[in-house]
């Protein structure tokens, strides 16, 4: 997977957000927050093509968290931005 060009992370009013930028993506109409962790994995990633199990690493480098829910959470990520279309 890759993120998606165009959609980049921002703090607005205290908020981590997912903003879209650019002409492809002038029809996007959904807001997605992320939380501290999502935001640091959305971080990590930019530039890079990564797996669930990248992922999962590196939750499990970054936070005192064990392989199982590394890996659970990393799941969950994925599968929420690929539904909202952020990552391909």
């Amino acid at each position: 997977m890759k993120r998606k060009t165009g959609f980049n992370l921002r703090n607005v009013c205290g908020e981590l957000i997912i903003v879209a930028e650019g002409l492809e993506n002038i029809d996007f109409s959904k807001i997605i927050s992320m939380n501290e962790s999502s935001a640091y994995l959305w971080n990590a990633v930019d530039g890079k093509d990564f797996t669930t199990d990248d992922l999962a690493r590196l939750l499990t480098e970054e936070y005192e968290v064990d392989e199982a829910t590394a890996r659970q959470d990393a799941e969950t990520v994925t599968r929420q931005w690929l539904e909202a279309g952020i990552v391909e």
